[in-house]
């Protein structure tokens, strides 16, 4: 591919880790059931694109998240995926669920506001901390990766914004219980750049260190882009995304998808940023998982590169 041109930025990292969450955030809010087989497949050509690390799927409760309730028939079909393949838990059953499986890297998923910590997870912000706690210093204690999410990091749907320093309080309480990084969620989609470019100062001002932290975006009000930009300028190299655009939050009716992983890999390949993937491969992925949900991608890129415009479902 010719295009885009490269035209790199100096002040910019050289390569970025694209944190790929679209076989388990984006597909746990479709209404209609994906077959096991089906997201085994979508992760194995997610790896043959160049991903390399994978969410797979989450250990939470089948009747919070009926989509993602064949966890323990998923991920030993994927036993030979080439990719790290963190998986989420809400608790120490999930954990153990995660643990008998194998898996080596979990996440927690916390929230920076009072109202959504009570809708996700019925409980209050500390309550939910105290929660994760034991899971952190398990998870450590076998040698397991452990990230933190943190929804609503600039706005929610019910408190509108969120101070700053409330986001740096959680994200410094989940540092101190053992987190080895932190991906701070706009889960909304209503962030701008000046927003972001403030929250990761205050958190260095804090101590969090730049490397420890991702970037979890979604396009609401089409700045995930300038966000994500903004990120790299203050030194983030993980980057969530996920393929085709898909994903939302079945606990924010106001929250639409992700950044897309196609989009994100098209302006860093312009920017001469090295992220190791294929995006002629994983646009293929994105058209091929379109195709199962019958529905076109909604990333840009999908739409621009693709062969088709209407999939069918497949069957």
């Amino acid at each position: 591919m010719t295009l885009p041109m490269v035209v790199p930025d100096p002040g910019l990292p050289a390569r970025v880790r694209v944190h790929e969450v679209g076989a388990r955030d984006g597909l746990q809010n479709e209404k209609t059931t994906v077959p096991t087989a089906v997201k085994a497949e979508f992760v194995h050509r997610l790896a043959g694109a160049g991903l390399t690390t994978i969410e797979a799927t989450s250990f939470v409760h089948p009747k919070w998240v009926p989509q993602l309730a064949d966890a323990e028939q998923l991920f030993p079909l994927l036993s030979d995926v080439d990719a790290a393949l963190p998986v989420l838990v809400p608790n120490e059953r999930g954990l153990d669920r995660a643990l008998a499986l194998g898996a080596r890297r979990v996440a927690v998923f916390a929230s920076a506001t009072e109202s959504f910590a009570k809708a996700n997870l019925n409980r209050t912000v500390d309550e939910a901390l105290a929660m994760f706690e034991p899971v952190v210093a398990r998870a450590r204690a076998e040698g397991v990766h452990v990230r933190g999410y943190l929804s609503m990091c600039f706005g929610d749907p019910w408190e509108g914004a969120v101070p700053v320093d409330q986001v740096v309080r959680v994200c410094r309480a989940l540092l101190d219980q053992g987190c080895d990084e932190l991906s701070l969620g706009d889960t909304i989609g209503v962030a701008t750049p000046g927003h972001v470019a403030a929250l990761l100062t205050a958190l260095n001002e804090q101590g969090v260190p730049t490397g420890a932290l991702g970037v979890h975006f979604h396009d609401t009000y089409g700045q995930a882009l300038a966000n994500t930009l903004a990120a790299l300028r203050h030194g983030v190299t993980t980057v969530d995304s996920s393929a085709g655009g898909l994903g939302g939050c079945p606990y924010a009716k106001s929250a639409t998808g992700n950044l897309a992983t196609e989009d994100l890999v098209w302006m860093l390949q312009g920017l001469g940023i090295d992220t190791g993937v294929d995006l002629g491969r994983l646009v293929a992925t994105s058209e091929w998982m379109a195709g199962h949900l019958g529905r076109p991608s909604p990333s840009r890129t999908v739409r621009a590169l693709g062969n088709t415009t209407q999939p069918h479902k497949e069957q």
